[in-house]
């Protein structure tokens, strides 16, 4: 199973220098759960940045994975691996979605770099 961050989406849907790295996981889909809380990011980043067409493109392509909801539990989980890893609220809320189903997080983002199960990508950009 895989989860692909917000910033692994946003690289993808930009074409960006991982974009063919994140295109892994994100065509398989049959193995891709999607946190609820990636919508949201990627819904704000794209109407800031774009319109609502082009988000309706991208909710299309997201939604493909199964979608997985912020649960009492893995909202308990997210602040227990928040303190742990000093993670902001959306990432520990990723990662605890990820490690609740055994899924390998896909990011960019440097705050993900050295956890467990993780495949982090550099992006020098960011």
């Amino acid at each position: 199973m895989n989860v692909v961050d917000t910033s692994g989406w946003l690289e993808y849907f930009a074409g960006g220098p991982n974009s063919t790295e994140f295109a892994v996981p994100i065509k398989e889909t049959a193995s891709l759960l999607v946190p609820t809380i990636c919508i949201y990011e990627i819904s704000k980043v794209i109407l800031r940045e774009s319109d609502e067409h082009h988000l309706l493109q991208a909710l299309a392509a997201i939604q493909k994975g199964e979608v997985k909801a912020l649960t009492p539990s893995i909202a308990t989980a997210a602040a227990k691996l928040s303190l742990k890893y000093k993670l902001p609220m959306a990432d520990s809320i990723i990662y605890a979605t990820a490690q609740s189903f055994n899924a390998t997080v896909w990011t960019q983002d440097v705050d993900f770099k050295h956890l467990p199960d993780v495949n982090y990508l550099s992006n020098n950009q960011i």
